[in-house]
Protein backbone atom coordinates (compact mmCIF):
# COMPACT_ATOMS: atom_id res chain seq x y z
CA UNK A 1 0.00 0.00 0.00
CA UNK A 2 1.99 3.33 -0.94
CA UNK A 3 -0.58 5.84 0.52
CA UNK A 4 -0.63 6.27 3.98
CA UNK A 5 -3.78 5.74 6.14
CA UNK A 6 -6.68 7.98 5.83
CA UNK A 7 -8.67 9.20 8.52
CA UNK A 8 -12.67 9.90 7.00
CA UNK A 9 -15.50 10.81 9.00
CA UNK A 10 -19.67 10.17 8.13
CA UNK A 11 -22.18 12.75 9.03
CA UNK A 12 -25.58 13.06 8.17
CA UNK A 13 -29.39 13.75 9.63
CA UNK A 14 -31.01 10.60 11.31
CA UNK A 15 -32.55 8.44 9.34
CA UNK A 16 -30.82 9.29 6.11
CA UNK A 17 -29.14 6.22 6.12
CA UNK A 18 -25.92 7.13 7.53
CA UNK A 19 -25.26 4.18 9.39
CA UNK A 20 -26.58 1.85 6.45
CA UNK A 21 -23.55 3.21 4.23
CA UNK A 22 -21.21 2.18 6.51
CA UNK A 23 -22.42 -1.34 7.36
CA UNK A 24 -22.89 -2.46 3.57
CA UNK A 25 -19.13 -0.77 3.10
CA UNK A 26 -17.68 -2.78 5.61
CA UNK A 27 -20.29 -5.72 4.52
CA UNK A 28 -18.79 -5.67 0.94
CA UNK A 29 -15.41 -5.62 1.82
CA UNK A 30 -15.20 -8.28 4.05
CA UNK A 31 -13.50 -6.28 6.88
CA UNK A 32 -16.14 -7.27 9.55
CA UNK A 33 -15.73 -9.91 12.14
CA UNK A 34 -16.24 -13.05 11.99
CA UNK A 35 -19.35 -13.75 13.89
CA UNK A 36 -20.82 -9.97 13.32
CA UNK A 37 -23.43 -10.72 10.75
CA UNK A 38 -25.17 -13.63 12.33
CA UNK A 39 -25.24 -11.56 15.74
CA UNK A 40 -27.07 -8.80 14.17
CA UNK A 41 -29.45 -10.91 12.58
CA UNK A 42 -30.20 -12.94 16.30
CA UNK A 43 -30.96 -9.30 17.78
CA UNK A 44 -33.27 -7.97 14.78
CA UNK A 45 -34.66 -11.51 15.24
CA UNK A 46 -35.16 -10.84 18.80
CA UNK A 47 -36.17 -7.32 18.78
CA UNK A 48 -39.03 -8.19 15.54
CA UNK A 49 -37.17 -6.24 13.50
CA UNK A 50 -35.79 -6.84 10.02
CA UNK A 51 -32.34 -7.05 9.47
CA UNK A 52 -30.40 -3.71 8.91
CA UNK A 53 -26.77 -3.25 7.62
CA UNK A 54 -26.68 0.14 9.98
CA UNK A 55 -26.69 -2.13 13.25
CA UNK A 56 -23.41 -3.86 12.26
CA UNK A 57 -21.52 -0.94 13.55
CA UNK A 58 -23.46 -0.28 16.86
CA UNK A 59 -21.00 -0.81 19.31
CA UNK A 60 -23.46 -2.35 21.93
CA UNK A 61 -26.79 -4.16 22.14
CA UNK A 62 -28.69 -1.29 24.36
CA UNK A 63 -28.28 1.00 20.50
CA UNK A 64 -29.01 -1.79 18.23
CA UNK A 65 -32.31 -2.06 20.27
CA UNK A 66 -32.67 2.22 19.88
CA UNK A 67 -31.85 1.84 16.97
CA UNK A 68 -29.55 4.93 17.07
CA UNK A 69 -25.92 5.41 17.22
CA UNK A 70 -24.99 7.18 20.37
CA UNK A 71 -21.58 7.78 20.65
CA UNK A 72 -18.28 7.78 17.57
CA UNK A 73 -17.45 4.93 16.45
CA UNK A 74 -14.22 4.10 14.58
CA UNK A 75 -14.00 1.47 12.18
CA UNK A 76 -10.81 0.58 10.16
CA UNK A 77 -11.17 -1.28 6.21
CA UNK A 78 -8.58 -1.57 3.83
CA UNK A 79 -8.62 -1.37 -0.16
CA UNK A 80 -5.47 -2.62 -2.26
CA UNK A 81 -4.86 0.98 -1.76
CA UNK A 82 -4.75 1.91 1.75
CA UNK A 83 -6.18 1.81 5.19
CA UNK A 84 -8.94 3.31 6.18
CA UNK A 85 -10.32 4.84 9.27
CA UNK A 86 -14.16 5.42 8.83
CA UNK A 87 -15.08 7.40 12.10
CA UNK A 88 -19.59 7.34 12.44
CA UNK A 89 -20.23 10.63 14.27
CA UNK A 90 -24.04 10.40 15.57
CA UNK A 91 -26.78 12.32 14.00
CA UNK A 92 -28.87 13.21 16.98
CA UNK A 93 -29.10 16.22 18.58
CA UNK A 94 -28.52 15.35 21.82
CA UNK A 95 -25.41 13.44 20.89
CA UNK A 96 -23.82 16.49 18.89
CA UNK A 97 -20.81 16.47 21.65
CA UNK A 98 -19.72 13.23 20.81
CA UNK A 99 -20.57 14.10 16.61
CA UNK A 100 -17.52 17.52 17.60
CA UNK A 101 -15.17 14.96 19.47
CA UNK A 102 -15.12 12.31 16.92
CA UNK A 103 -14.96 14.57 13.97
CA UNK A 104 -12.08 16.54 15.11
CA UNK A 105 -9.58 13.70 13.88
CA UNK A 106 -10.85 13.05 10.00
CA UNK A 107 -9.06 14.44 7.20
CA UNK A 108 -11.82 14.44 4.72
CA UNK A 109 -15.82 14.35 5.59
CA UNK A 110 -18.84 12.55 3.98
CA UNK A 111 -22.01 14.22 4.10
CA UNK A 112 -24.92 11.84 3.87
CA UNK A 113 -28.71 12.95 2.23
CA UNK A 114 -31.72 11.83 1.82
CA UNK A 115 -32.49 11.55 -2.11
CA UNK A 116 -36.21 12.43 -1.05
CA UNK A 117 -35.97 14.74 2.06
CA UNK A 118 -33.37 15.97 0.80
CA UNK A 119 -31.62 18.85 3.14
CA UNK A 120 -32.28 19.16 6.86
CA UNK A 121 -32.43 20.18 10.15
CA UNK A 122 -29.25 18.06 11.00
CA UNK A 123 -27.60 18.34 7.74
CA UNK A 124 -27.20 22.09 8.10
CA UNK A 125 -25.73 21.65 11.24
CA UNK A 126 -23.27 19.03 10.71
CA UNK A 127 -22.36 21.19 7.79
CA UNK A 128 -21.37 23.89 10.00
CA UNK A 129 -19.36 22.16 12.60
CA UNK A 130 -17.60 20.57 10.15
CA UNK A 131 -16.61 24.40 8.93
CA UNK A 132 -16.42 24.60 12.57
CA UNK A 133 -13.26 22.09 13.11
CA UNK A 134 -11.52 23.09 9.85
CA UNK A 135 -12.67 20.63 7.70
CA UNK A 136 -12.35 21.22 3.85
CA UNK A 137 -12.80 18.47 1.69
CA UNK A 138 -16.15 17.16 1.88
CA UNK A 139 -17.99 14.90 -0.33
CA UNK A 140 -21.74 14.31 -0.36
CA UNK A 141 -23.02 10.93 -0.89
CA UNK A 142 -26.59 11.68 -2.31
CA UNK A 143 -28.32 8.16 -0.75
CA UNK A 144 -31.38 6.49 -1.06
CA UNK A 145 -31.38 6.42 -4.99
CA UNK A 146 -33.89 3.90 -4.70
CA UNK A 147 -36.88 5.70 -3.17
CA UNK A 148 -36.59 7.91 -6.14
CA UNK A 149 -36.18 5.60 -8.73
CA UNK A 150 -32.66 6.33 -9.46
CA UNK A 151 -33.89 9.18 -11.49
CA UNK A 152 -30.83 11.77 -12.70
CA UNK A 153 -33.67 15.19 -12.17
CA UNK A 154 -34.15 14.32 -8.36
CA UNK A 155 -30.35 13.40 -7.73
CA UNK A 156 -29.42 17.27 -9.69
CA UNK A 157 -32.27 18.82 -7.73
CA UNK A 158 -30.32 17.68 -4.10
CA UNK A 159 -26.82 18.57 -5.50
CA UNK A 160 -28.11 21.61 -6.40
CA UNK A 161 -30.04 21.68 -2.62
CA UNK A 162 -27.05 21.09 -1.17
CA UNK A 163 -24.49 23.06 -2.85
CA UNK A 164 -26.03 26.25 -2.07
CA UNK A 165 -26.70 25.78 1.48
CA UNK A 166 -22.54 24.71 1.15
CA UNK A 167 -21.90 28.52 -0.62
CA UNK A 168 -23.92 29.72 2.91
CA UNK A 169 -20.84 28.64 4.64
CA UNK A 170 -18.31 29.84 2.36
CA UNK A 171 -17.88 25.82 1.55
CA UNK A 172 -17.90 23.90 -1.60
CA UNK A 173 -18.13 19.68 -1.95
CA UNK A 174 -14.96 18.16 -3.47
CA UNK A 175 -17.90 15.91 -4.86
CA UNK A 176 -21.41 14.14 -5.14
CA UNK A 177 -21.99 10.75 -5.66
CA UNK A 178 -25.31 9.17 -6.18
CA UNK A 179 -25.79 5.63 -3.96
CA UNK A 180 -28.58 3.61 -2.57
CA UNK A 181 -27.02 1.88 0.53
CA UNK A 182 -29.36 -0.53 1.49
CA UNK A 183 -28.71 -2.65 -2.22
CA UNK A 184 -25.11 -1.50 -2.57
CA UNK A 185 -25.57 0.66 -5.38
CA UNK A 186 -22.54 2.42 -6.37
CA UNK A 187 -20.80 1.66 -3.06
CA UNK A 188 -17.95 -0.72 -4.45
CA UNK A 189 -18.36 -0.57 -8.23
CA UNK A 190 -20.49 1.53 -10.53
CA UNK A 191 -24.15 0.88 -10.82
CA UNK A 192 -25.10 -0.19 -13.63
CA UNK A 193 -28.94 1.74 -12.55
CA UNK A 194 -27.71 4.83 -12.61
CA UNK A 195 -26.16 4.77 -16.13
CA UNK A 196 -26.54 8.70 -16.48
CA UNK A 197 -24.26 9.11 -13.65
CA UNK A 198 -20.05 9.08 -15.05
CA UNK A 199 -18.48 9.78 -11.90
CA UNK A 200 -16.68 7.08 -9.71
CA UNK A 201 -17.93 4.52 -7.36
CA UNK A 202 -17.38 5.45 -3.16
CA UNK A 203 -14.60 3.16 -3.20
CA UNK A 204 -12.95 4.63 -6.01
CA UNK A 205 -13.43 7.69 -4.91
CA UNK A 206 -11.99 7.01 -1.18
CA UNK A 207 -9.11 5.56 -3.10
CA UNK A 208 -8.58 8.83 -5.50
CA UNK A 209 -8.14 11.18 -2.11
CA UNK A 210 -4.76 11.99 -1.49
CA UNK A 211 -4.48 11.99 2.37
CA UNK A 212 -2.64 15.29 4.38
CA UNK A 213 1.04 14.88 4.67
CA UNK A 214 1.70 12.86 8.18
CA UNK A 215 2.27 14.69 11.70
CA UNK A 216 5.98 12.89 11.41
CA UNK A 217 6.07 15.46 8.13
CA UNK A 218 5.19 18.38 9.61
CA UNK A 219 7.29 20.91 11.54
CA UNK A 220 8.47 19.70 15.42
CA UNK A 221 5.84 20.21 17.68
CA UNK A 222 7.08 19.55 21.44
CA UNK A 223 5.08 20.99 24.15
CA UNK A 224 7.22 20.49 27.57
CA UNK A 225 5.34 18.10 30.27
CA UNK A 226 7.80 18.86 33.09
CA UNK A 227 11.62 19.50 33.89
CA UNK A 228 13.30 16.74 35.42
CA UNK A 229 16.67 16.90 37.80
CA UNK A 230 19.07 13.57 37.64
CA UNK A 231 22.69 14.62 39.54
CA UNK A 232 23.52 17.69 37.43
CA UNK A 233 21.40 17.12 34.27
CA UNK A 234 18.26 18.87 33.40
CA UNK A 235 15.86 16.59 31.36
CA UNK A 236 12.89 18.26 29.25
CA UNK A 237 10.36 15.91 29.07
CA UNK A 238 7.27 15.40 26.58
CA UNK A 239 5.54 14.05 23.75
CA UNK A 240 6.23 14.58 20.02
CA UNK A 241 3.04 15.68 18.36
CA UNK A 242 4.48 16.73 15.01
CA UNK A 243 7.81 16.27 13.12
CA UNK A 244 10.89 13.89 14.11
CA UNK A 245 13.91 15.43 16.29
CA UNK A 246 17.52 14.86 16.02
CA UNK A 247 20.97 15.62 18.55
CA UNK A 248 22.74 18.86 17.41
CA UNK A 249 19.17 19.80 16.19
CA UNK A 250 18.43 23.66 16.62
CA UNK A 251 15.57 24.14 18.36
CA UNK A 252 12.96 27.36 19.38
CA UNK A 253 11.10 27.44 22.87
CA UNK A 254 8.02 29.39 22.58
CA UNK A 255 6.59 31.96 23.55
CA UNK A 256 9.89 33.32 24.69
CA UNK A 257 11.66 32.22 21.04
CA UNK A 258 15.16 31.31 22.94
CA UNK A 259 16.86 29.49 20.76
CA UNK A 260 19.55 26.30 21.84
CA UNK A 261 20.53 23.06 20.70
CA UNK A 262 19.59 19.20 21.66
CA UNK A 263 22.91 17.88 23.07
CA UNK A 264 21.03 14.46 24.32
CA UNK A 265 18.32 12.22 24.42
CA UNK A 266 17.79 11.29 27.81
CA UNK A 267 18.18 7.23 28.85
CA UNK A 268 18.12 4.74 31.67
CA UNK A 269 20.46 2.42 30.33
CA UNK A 270 22.91 2.37 27.11
CA UNK A 271 21.01 0.55 24.84
CA UNK A 272 18.35 2.70 25.22
CA UNK A 273 20.39 5.35 24.18
CA UNK A 274 19.09 7.30 20.57
CA UNK A 275 19.96 10.20 18.52
CA UNK A 276 16.70 11.07 16.88
CA UNK A 277 13.31 10.58 17.71
CA UNK A 278 9.69 11.14 15.65
CA UNK A 279 6.15 11.96 16.39
CA UNK A 280 4.22 10.03 19.15
CA UNK A 281 7.23 9.46 21.34
CA UNK A 282 7.93 10.71 25.09
CA UNK A 283 11.27 11.88 25.23
CA UNK A 284 13.59 13.51 27.18
CA UNK A 285 16.11 16.06 25.95
CA UNK A 286 19.48 17.70 27.18
CA UNK A 287 19.90 21.48 26.13
CA UNK A 288 22.95 23.38 25.66
CA UNK A 289 21.67 26.33 27.48
CA UNK A 290 20.35 26.35 30.99
CA UNK A 291 17.45 27.79 30.04
CA UNK A 292 14.57 27.89 32.99
CA UNK A 293 11.89 26.31 31.09
CA UNK A 294 8.44 25.16 32.38
CA UNK A 295 5.60 23.16 31.34
CA UNK A 296 3.35 24.39 28.58
CA UNK A 297 6.19 25.87 25.96
CA UNK A 298 6.42 24.25 23.06
CA UNK A 299 9.36 23.50 21.35
CA UNK A 300 9.93 23.51 17.42
CA UNK A 301 13.08 23.52 15.26
CA UNK A 302 14.60 26.77 13.94
CA UNK A 303 14.76 25.49 10.55
CA UNK A 304 11.28 24.66 10.29
CA UNK A 305 9.01 27.51 8.02
CA UNK A 306 6.38 27.15 9.94
CA UNK A 307 6.54 28.89 13.27
CA UNK A 308 3.88 28.97 15.40
CA UNK A 309 1.88 32.52 16.51
CA UNK A 310 2.88 33.58 19.83
CA UNK A 311 -0.35 36.50 21.05
CA UNK A 312 -2.19 37.59 23.78
CA UNK A 313 -5.40 37.88 21.87
CA UNK A 314 -6.85 34.82 19.68
CA UNK A 315 -9.77 34.25 17.68
CA UNK A 316 -11.30 31.25 18.11
CA UNK A 317 -14.21 28.24 16.78
CA UNK A 318 -15.83 27.37 19.85
CA UNK A 319 -18.66 24.54 21.12
CA UNK A 320 -19.99 25.50 24.43
CA UNK A 321 -21.34 22.45 26.20
CA UNK A 322 -21.35 24.07 29.69
CA UNK A 323 -24.47 24.25 31.74
CA UNK A 324 -23.60 28.11 32.99
CA UNK A 325 -23.50 30.63 29.36
CA UNK A 326 -19.87 31.70 28.81
CA UNK A 327 -20.18 35.43 29.38
CA UNK A 328 -18.25 38.47 28.01
CA UNK A 329 -15.86 39.53 30.37
CA UNK A 330 -15.79 36.18 31.99
CA UNK A 331 -12.36 34.63 32.94
CA UNK A 332 -11.59 30.95 32.15
CA UNK A 333 -8.93 28.24 31.52
CA UNK A 334 -7.62 28.00 28.38
CA UNK A 335 -5.59 24.66 27.81
CA UNK A 336 -3.47 24.06 24.30
CA UNK A 337 -1.50 20.54 24.62
CA UNK A 338 0.19 21.09 27.86
CA UNK A 339 -0.35 24.88 28.26
CA UNK A 340 -2.87 26.54 30.59
CA UNK A 341 -3.94 29.90 30.68
CA UNK A 342 -6.26 32.48 32.29
CA UNK A 343 -8.19 33.91 29.46
CA UNK A 344 -11.06 36.59 29.46
CA UNK A 345 -13.68 36.54 26.84
CA UNK A 346 -13.07 39.64 25.23
CA UNK A 347 -15.72 39.54 22.43
CA UNK A 348 -18.38 36.98 20.91
CA UNK A 349 -18.43 37.70 17.43
CA UNK A 350 -21.29 35.69 16.72
CA UNK A 351 -23.05 32.72 17.64
CA UNK A 352 -25.27 30.12 15.76
CA UNK A 353 -27.90 28.08 17.61
CA UNK A 354 -26.75 24.45 16.86
CA UNK A 355 -30.58 22.96 16.76
CA UNK A 356 -31.64 25.85 14.27
CA UNK A 357 -28.73 27.64 13.20
CA UNK A 358 -29.87 30.58 13.84
CA UNK A 359 -27.10 33.04 14.28
CA UNK A 360 -26.82 35.97 16.48
CA UNK A 361 -23.96 38.84 15.76
CA UNK A 362 -24.85 41.09 18.89
CA UNK A 363 -24.72 38.44 21.55
CA UNK A 364 -23.12 38.54 24.94
CA UNK A 365 -22.81 34.84 26.17
CA UNK A 366 -22.77 31.30 24.60
CA UNK A 367 -25.68 29.01 25.78
CA UNK A 368 -25.25 25.60 26.18
CA UNK A 369 -24.71 23.91 23.09
CA UNK A 370 -24.47 26.95 20.99
CA UNK A 371 -21.35 26.88 18.20
CA UNK A 372 -19.65 30.64 18.34
CA UNK A 373 -16.73 32.80 17.45
CA UNK A 374 -15.35 33.93 20.97
CA UNK A 375 -12.43 36.45 20.80
CA UNK A 376 -9.96 35.38 23.96
CA UNK A 377 -7.70 37.70 25.95
CA UNK A 378 -4.72 35.70 27.47
CA UNK A 379 -2.95 36.96 30.91
CA UNK A 380 0.03 35.48 29.92
CA UNK A 381 1.71 34.75 26.37
CA UNK A 382 -0.45 32.20 24.14
CA UNK A 383 1.07 29.66 21.92
CA UNK A 384 -0.76 28.41 18.91
CA UNK A 385 -0.99 27.01 15.36
CA UNK A 386 -3.95 26.87 13.14
CA UNK A 387 -5.95 24.13 13.19
CA UNK A 388 -5.43 23.54 9.44
CA UNK A 389 -1.46 23.45 9.99
CA UNK A 390 -1.12 21.36 13.25
CA UNK A 391 -3.92 20.23 15.40
CA UNK A 392 -2.39 19.23 18.62
CA UNK A 393 -1.69 23.49 18.60
CA UNK A 394 -4.48 24.18 16.76
CA UNK A 395 -7.47 22.73 18.99
CA UNK A 396 -8.07 23.40 22.83
CA UNK A 397 -10.36 23.37 25.49
CA UNK A 398 -12.70 25.46 27.95
CA UNK A 399 -12.09 24.48 32.03
CA UNK A 400 -14.67 26.73 34.17
CA UNK A 401 -13.95 25.42 37.71
CA UNK A 402 -13.27 22.00 37.28
CA UNK A 403 -14.99 21.29 34.43
CA UNK A 404 -14.55 21.02 31.20
CA UNK A 405 -17.14 23.40 29.55
CA UNK A 406 -16.40 23.77 25.99
CA UNK A 407 -13.63 23.40 23.36
CA UNK A 408 -12.74 24.25 19.65
CA UNK A 409 -10.29 24.86 16.97
CA UNK A 410 -8.70 28.39 15.91
CA UNK A 411 -8.96 28.64 11.97
CA UNK A 412 -7.74 32.29 11.44
CA UNK A 413 -5.88 34.78 13.20
CA UNK A 414 -7.82 37.54 15.38
CA UNK A 415 -7.55 40.51 12.77
CA UNK A 416 -9.58 43.00 15.23
CA UNK A 417 -8.97 46.12 16.31
CA UNK A 418 -9.49 46.03 20.49
CA UNK A 419 -8.24 48.25 23.93
CA UNK A 420 -6.07 45.35 25.96
CA UNK A 421 -7.13 45.31 29.77
CA UNK A 422 -3.50 45.82 31.52
CA UNK A 423 -0.80 48.29 31.53
CA UNK A 424 0.98 47.41 27.95
CA UNK A 425 4.47 48.43 27.97
CA UNK A 426 6.02 48.15 24.87
CA UNK A 427 9.63 48.28 23.68
CA UNK A 428 11.39 46.46 20.82
CA UNK A 429 8.57 45.71 18.87
CA UNK A 430 7.19 44.08 21.37
CA UNK A 431 4.05 44.40 23.62
CA UNK A 432 3.96 42.86 27.21
CA UNK A 433 0.40 43.01 29.13
CA UNK A 434 0.74 43.83 32.74
CA UNK A 435 -1.75 43.91 35.37
CA UNK A 436 0.40 45.99 38.02
CA UNK A 437 -2.16 48.86 38.31
CA UNK A 438 -5.35 46.97 38.83
CA UNK A 439 -7.60 48.03 41.99
CA UNK A 440 -9.03 45.01 43.67
CA UNK A 441 -12.27 45.75 45.73
CA UNK A 442 -14.20 44.30 48.75
CA UNK A 443 -18.32 44.32 48.01
CA UNK A 444 -21.35 45.26 49.96
CA UNK A 445 -21.68 40.97 49.06
CA UNK A 446 -18.50 39.70 50.75
CA UNK A 447 -16.94 39.26 47.09
CA UNK A 448 -13.41 40.75 45.83
CA UNK A 449 -13.58 42.37 42.47
CA UNK A 450 -11.22 43.45 39.95
CA UNK A 451 -11.43 47.04 38.48
CA UNK A 452 -8.98 46.31 35.46
CA UNK A 453 -6.75 49.08 34.45
CA UNK A 454 -5.64 50.26 30.84
CA UNK A 455 -2.77 51.79 29.42
CA UNK A 456 -0.41 52.06 27.30
CA UNK A 457 3.74 52.78 27.72
CA UNK A 458 6.36 53.44 25.90
CA UNK A 459 10.15 53.06 27.19
CA UNK A 460 10.31 56.74 28.85
CA UNK A 461 6.96 57.41 30.12
CA UNK A 462 5.87 58.29 33.65
CA UNK A 463 3.88 55.16 35.44
CA UNK A 464 0.95 55.75 37.92
CA UNK A 465 2.97 54.61 40.88
CA UNK A 466 -0.20 55.10 43.37
CA UNK A 467 -3.26 54.57 43.32
CA UNK A 468 -6.45 53.51 45.03
CA UNK A 469 -5.22 50.11 46.51
CA UNK A 470 -1.40 49.43 45.50
CA UNK A 471 1.64 51.98 46.27
CA UNK A 472 5.33 51.07 44.06
CA UNK A 473 8.68 52.34 44.85
CA UNK A 474 9.98 54.93 42.22
CA UNK A 475 12.58 51.69 41.23
CA UNK A 476 11.46 48.33 41.14
CA UNK A 477 12.06 45.37 38.47
CA UNK A 478 9.15 43.39 36.59
CA UNK A 479 10.26 39.77 36.03
CA UNK A 480 8.30 37.89 33.14
CA UNK A 481 9.53 34.61 33.08
CA UNK A 482 6.87 33.24 30.24
CA UNK A 483 8.99 35.86 28.19
CA UNK A 484 12.70 35.78 29.36
CA UNK A 485 12.28 39.30 30.15
CA UNK A 486 12.75 41.61 32.88
CA UNK A 487 11.68 45.44 32.55
CA UNK A 488 12.81 48.07 34.47
CA UNK A 489 11.06 51.28 36.01
CA UNK A 490 13.72 53.74 37.51
CA UNK A 491 12.25 57.33 39.28
CA UNK A 492 8.94 56.21 38.36
CA UNK A 493 9.00 55.92 34.60
CA UNK A 494 9.81 52.96 32.29
CA UNK A 495 13.51 52.33 31.81
CA UNK A 496 14.17 49.67 29.32
CA UNK A 497 14.11 45.68 29.11
CA UNK A 498 16.51 42.69 29.20
CA UNK A 499 16.81 39.40 28.74
CA UNK A 500 16.32 37.47 32.06
CA UNK A 501 19.95 35.93 31.78
CA UNK A 502 21.25 39.37 31.67
CA UNK A 503 19.35 40.29 35.44
CA UNK A 504 20.95 40.95 38.06
CA UNK A 505 18.87 40.98 40.99
CA UNK A 506 19.79 45.06 42.68
CA UNK A 507 15.86 46.19 42.31
CA UNK A 508 12.73 45.25 44.60
CA UNK A 509 11.24 42.72 41.73
CA UNK A 510 7.96 42.26 41.32
CA UNK A 511 6.09 39.50 38.69
CA UNK A 512 2.91 40.74 36.26
CA UNK A 513 -0.02 41.61 38.97
CA UNK A 514 2.21 43.14 41.23
CA UNK A 515 3.03 40.65 43.79
CA UNK A 516 6.76 41.18 45.35
CA UNK A 517 9.13 38.26 44.33
CA UNK A 518 11.18 37.63 47.26
CA UNK A 519 14.42 37.86 45.56
CA UNK A 520 17.33 40.14 47.09
CA UNK A 521 20.62 38.22 45.92
CA UNK A 522 21.44 36.20 42.50
CA UNK A 523 20.87 33.10 44.18
CA UNK A 524 17.29 33.47 45.12
CA UNK A 525 16.70 34.38 41.26
CA UNK A 526 18.51 30.82 40.45
CA UNK A 527 16.52 29.07 43.31
CA UNK A 528 13.15 30.60 42.40
CA UNK A 529 13.28 29.89 38.81
CA UNK A 530 14.67 25.86 39.25
CA UNK A 531 11.28 25.65 41.80
CA UNK A 532 9.24 27.44 38.97
CA UNK A 533 10.20 24.61 36.55
CA UNK A 534 8.87 21.54 37.91
CA UNK A 535 5.36 23.21 39.65
CA UNK A 536 2.31 21.19 39.62
CA UNK A 537 -0.56 21.14 41.86
CA UNK A 538 0.65 19.73 45.27
CA UNK A 539 3.48 22.29 45.45
CA UNK A 540 1.94 25.48 44.21
CA UNK A 541 0.45 26.56 47.36
CA UNK A 542 3.90 26.00 49.02
CA UNK A 543 5.76 27.66 46.24
CA UNK A 544 3.49 31.03 46.52
CA UNK A 545 4.20 31.42 50.21
CA UNK A 546 7.55 31.05 49.62
CA UNK A 547 8.46 33.46 47.19
CA UNK A 548 5.71 35.94 46.78
CA UNK A 549 4.25 38.73 48.63
CA UNK A 550 1.27 40.37 47.23
CA UNK A 551 0.19 42.23 50.21
CA UNK A 552 3.79 44.63 49.96
CA UNK A 553 2.27 46.72 47.33
CA UNK A 554 -1.48 46.31 47.19
CA UNK A 555 -4.33 46.34 49.83
CA UNK A 556 -8.38 45.23 48.95
CA UNK A 557 -10.57 48.55 49.21
CA UNK A 558 -13.74 48.77 50.83
CA UNK A 559 -16.11 49.44 47.43
CA UNK A 560 -18.45 52.69 48.12
CA UNK A 561 -22.19 50.92 47.92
Amino acid sequence: MENSELHIVMVGHVDHGKSTVIGRLLYDTKALPEGTVDKVKRIAQETGKPFEYAYLLDAFEEEQKQGITIDTTQLKFHTASREYVIIDAPGHKEFLKNMISGASDAEVAFLIVDAARGVEEQTKRHAYILRLLGIRQIYVLINKMDLVDYEQTRFVAVKAEVAAFLATLQLQAAGFLPVSAYYGENLVQHSAKMPWYTGKSFIATLDSIKAKPTSSDQPLRLPIQDVFKFDQRRIIAGRIEAGELQVDDKIKLYPSGRETVVTEFANWASRDAKVEASVGQSVGIQLQDEFFNQRGEIITRSSDQQQPTVTNVVQTNLFWMGQAPLVTGQRYKLKIATQQVIARVLKVLKVTDSSTLATREDATKVQLNDVAEVVFQTETPLVYDLFTQQQVTGRFVIVDGYDVAGGGTITEHYQGDTQLDGAIFSTDGQDYQLNLFDQYCLTAGGQVVTHEYQGHYQIGAELPLKGSGYAYPTDFAILLAEQDRVLTVKAGRFSGSQALTDFRVQLPVVDSRGAQLNLTAPADLKAYLTERESLNDKTKTTFYQKWLDFNAYHQIVIEDI
